[in-house]
């Protein structure tokens, strides 16, 4: 049973290297794949992924448009005097969102960028409360989400920058 579940699992592997390898050679030359591979944790397959499932993100005018299409937007239950707490509606594009998921965890695991940034801040009242870590994924799959935008917005690559404190106090996003 062990080597049957082990050869599917190599079968996958090798599958995805396929896909791999026909989404850089079909989209190569397409400048908006070029732009979006230069954020961390997009790969190819990601990259794939974000435009046919968005399709030409030019069209939102506005980040939150686009938030709001992957399901990343925040909502709230409320009724009469009754408030719940605020959480992603999840209304959008599932596969979108899982996209940006898996991306943020990648980010995450490279070595200096401001997406692992923003989630070693999240993440330093309690580096052990899986809650908190899950929101903090979540955190980064928004800002990831919001940057993809930016990047094919404005037609220029992504350029790293570190997120800190600036002088009047406030952190910066």
């Amino acid at each position: 049973m062990f080597r049957l579940v082990l050869a599917e699992g190599r079968s996958l592997v090798r599958q995805r290297n396929e896909i791999e390898t026909r989404a850089v050679e079909l989209l190569s030359d397409h400048p908006d794949y070029q732009l979006l591979t230069t954020i961390p944790g997009i790969g190819p397959i990601n990259a794939l992924t974000i435009l046919a499932e968005a399709g030409d993100l030019r069209r939102f005018r506005h980040h939150r448009q686009f938030l709001k299409f992957c399901g990343m937007d925040l909502a709230t239950v409320q009724s009469g005097m009754f408030r719940g707490q605020s959480r992603i509606s999840k209304y959008g594009n599932a596969r979108l969102r899982r996209t940006f998921w898996m991306a943020a965890q990648v980010a995450v695991l490279k070595r200096t960028n401001s997406f692992r940034d923003k989630f070693e801040r999240y993440i330093a009242r309690d580096r052990h409360n899986a809650h908190l870590r899950r929101k903090a994924y979540t955190a980064i799959a928004a800002k990831m989400a919001r940057t993809v935008h930016a990047v094919i917005k404005h037609g220029e690559p992504y350029r790293p920058f570190f997120e800190g404190v600036s002088p009047g106090g406030r952190t910066s996003v």
